[in-house]
């Protein structure tokens, strides 16, 4: 009788334990993906505080490209607006497709092309673009190991005992997409 009650608590301290240990690794999980949106958030807002810099920069050079440059301030208003994974997804493609608009008039702009502030701002913006896409790619992951943890048997058994939800990916929309077309 005693070996049976000493089997009995054994059995349930390991299953205490495990319990433990899914709920202690859905918050590591859930803190990985908190982490990850704030560097997205980070990148963005640097692109964000740099397109002022750009635009005045490439103003100067083409004062009847009014168009590209309304777009540029609509895109850059929609991302300081944007809430949630899927806003800050839409905003940031609208951004990315209204940042070609403003390199595709400095193509045209030779002068502008040279202009060293136009330059570092470029180099920066480029910088910046790579630690987004690197920042995006770590959130994804993130967010697939936790949605694989609490899809999976047992881990989507202690996900509803614990009100664990799926998350939102990082995903890139029409243009993004596309490949870029490169003319000569």
């Amino acid at each position: 009788m005693l070996s049976l009650l000493w089997i009995l608590s054994i059995i349930l301290v390991v299953i205490v334990v495990y319990v433990i240990y899914k709920y202690n690794r859905f918050i590591v999980l859930q803190n990985r993906i908190d982490n990850a949106q704030g560097q997205i958030d980070v990148q963005l807002k640097r692109r964000f505080d740099l397109i002022p810099n750009l635009v005045s920069t490439v103003k100067g050079y083409a004062k009847h490209e009014k168009d590209t440059f309304k777009l540029v301030t609509e895109a850059r208003n929609l991302m300081k607006g944007a809430t949630g994974m899927g806003t800050k997804a839409e905003a940031n493609n609208m951004l990315t497709d209204a940042l070609k608009s403003i390199f595709a008039v400095a193509e045209a702009y030779p002068d502008l092309k040279a202009n060293q502030n136009f330059m570092q701002l470029q180099e920066e913006l480029t910088g910046t673009e790579n630690k987004i896409s690197y920042s995006r790619q770590f959130y994804n992951d993130s967010v697939l190991k936790y949605n694989n943890g609490i899809e999976q048997f047992p881990g989507n058994i202690f996900a509803k005992i614990f009100s664990f939800i799926e998350k939102e990916m990082f995903e890139a929309k029409g243009a993004e997409k596309e490949p870029v077309k490169v003319e000569f």
